[in-house]
């Protein structure tokens, strides 16, 4: 099955609002002494094209967040919590903190992404009902999909040569500290300040020579030297989470928020249009008088489709 992350929002049109606010005054940077000014950045930061899209979003975050306080739709700290955690499962150990620093969010920007959609999910899903009938055809189609592989979190001491690998492990041996080593000696720059940990992945997230090592070795041992395209790898398995089949007792919710975000999808567009519609909404600066003309714009904003770095990295990139 293709993984959902109908969940992000679309962050990435979304909160780069963030980055569009500023003072009038002072300055963001001097050059040789001469300052540039914050209104003259925040003016370049409006006059460019994604600006206009940027004004949008935030008029119609603010659209949603008084839909909710009129209908007495409240989104808690655990709705937004259940939400990010689905959608963190699907990227491997580190991606998703990658994601969010490559676009310059953060945890706060994405749980404000999340409780719009939690709005617009409470909305418009009144109106969507989903039988068991259905969450049981759809199991018998794709149930396959829904299982789920070994998983294995492991740590791992990147060394670009056997001698130093083999010195490594000397070390480890004789009681030797295994964070304080990969810090001290990793090449990875990614896990080396993190002890070396790579958190649980899959087979198809990591090369064939480290998963088929760390797959053959005892939790808790330390693994001799292993060759990948990236060097030599000292790896410890720390958890094994064994591998799922699905039945439909274990994918019923799963399934049943899958046909239900289905269901909800051709709702989402004509609510936010009525929102619009309904709303007085004024713009000041002309420099974006046409971005919520009359009548309201027929776009909706991005709310089922997510950034792009929503894929897993390819294997090919970890160790």
């Amino acid at each position: 099955m293709r993984k959902s992350f109908r969940g992000v929002v679309g962050i990435a049109a979304v909160l780069l609002g963030a980055g569009l606010t500023g003072c009038a005054s002072g300055s963001v940077a001097t050059v040789n002494g001469s300052p540039i000014t914050t209104a003259a950045f925040d003016q370049k930061l409006e006059s460019m094209p994604t600006a206009k899209g940027i004004l949008q979003q935030m008029v119609i975050g603010e659209l949603l967040k008084q839909y909710a306080a009129k209908n007495g739709i409240t989104v808690t700290d655990a709705d937004i919590a259940k939400k990010e955690d689905t959608i963190k499962a699907n990227f491997p150990s580190g991606s998703w903190d990658t994601m969010l620093k490559a676009r310059g969010l953060t945890e706060k920007d994405v749980h404000d992404a999340l409780a719009q959609q939690i709005i617009i999910d409470k909305a418009v899903g009144k109106n969507v009902t989903v039988s068991d009938a259905q969450i049981k055809q759809y199991f018998d189609k794709n149930h396959a999909q829904f299982d789920q592989p070994l998983q294995l979190r492991t740590r791992h001491i990147l060394l670009s040569d056997l001698a130093t690998a083999q010195k490594v492990e000397g070390l480890l041996k004789k009681g030797g500290d295994f964070a304080a080593l990969a810090k001290q000696y990793s090449q990875d720059p990614g896990s080396k300040d993190k002890g070396g940990e790579l958190g649980f992945n899959t087979k198809t997230q990591l090369v064939a020579p480290y998963w088929n090592a760390a797959a053959s070795q005892a939790v808790g041992v330390v693994g001799p030297p292993v060759k990948s395209p990236f060097g030599y790898h000292i790896i410890q398995v720390e958890e094994r989470k064994p591998a799922v089949k699905a039945t439909l007792a274990n994918t019923h919710d799963k399934i049943a928020d899958l046909l239900r975000q289905q269901e909800e999808q051709p709702l989402i567009q004509p609510f936010i249009q009525d929102l619009q519609a309904k709303a007085t909404i004024t713009v000041t600066d002309p420099r974006f008088a046409d971005v919520f003309p009359s009548p309201a714009p027929t776009q909706a904003p991005a709310a089922t489709s997510a950034p792009a770095a929503t894929s897993a990295p390819a294997a090919s990139t970890k160790p």
